[in-house]
């Protein structure tokens, strides 16, 4: 799970911080109701979207889906957890009623953040890419892998990093969805990444 003080650490880029910038002035010259939002609490907006993404594969949200998305947003935000009018819950109601609005924009912002980790470091940036560092087991090569871009990978997809090794069950149009946004986000090609995606077993739709 990320944190807010690694999420202080990727705001001092300036890269990333012009995106947000920009990204939040846009999102709330739309919606006036979020004037207030902060820098941190429209950061953990935006990094809910593949997880937003996911649960709406098959068209809708459960509670309990509901519930984790509203649990890793209040994570993120330092003071949003301590207020009484939580100013996440009703934006990330009005993300989800309008997710094909936002979504490409907001997976282009975290393309940004993520790949500002590794930018500083080709040689870690190389290895995450090459083939060859695989060793063909995903818990090797989740440990192998850079510390962020596995913190990334466990707050993005999963409810926790340790939901990264877990054996999990998944429908057709939830991997298909994994995959798509693994694209947007431009780590389609990282061997990690297509190791988790083949690491599922598809299940059948069932009913909410």
């Amino acid at each position: 799970m990320l944190t807010d003080s690694e999420l202080i650490v990727l705001m001092h880029d300036q890269e990333v911080l012009k995106a947000v910038l920009k990204l939040k002035t846009d999102f709330l010259t739309s919606e006036m109701d979020f004037m207030h939002m902060s820098d941190d609490d429209f950061v953990s907006l935006v990094l809910l979207t593949p997880s937003i993404g996911l649960a709406l594969a098959n068209n809708s949200i459960s509670l309990y889906e509901e519930l984790i998305l509203n649990r890793k947003a209040r994570k993120l935000s330092r003071g949003s957890y301590f207020l009484k009018v939580d100013p996440i819950s009703p934006a990330l109601k009005y993300l989800i009623e309008n997710f094909e609005v936002w979504e490409e924009r907001f997976y282009n912002l975290i393309k940004v953040m993520l790949h500002a980790t590794l930018k500083d470091s080709s040689v870690i940036s190389a290895a995450l890419t090459n083939k060859d560092s695989s060793t063909g087991d995903l818990g090797k090569d989740l440990l192998n892998a850079p510390y962020i871009f596995v913190k990334f990978m466990g707050f993005l997809f999963v409810e926790d990093v340790d939901d990264l090794l877990n054996k999990q069950g998944i429908e057709q149009s939830e991997l298909d969805k994994l995959r798509y946004i693994g694209e947007k986000l431009g780590i389609d090609n990282v061997p990690v990444f297509q190791k988790y995606c083949e690491a599922f077993e598809i299940r059948e739709h069932k009913r909410r």
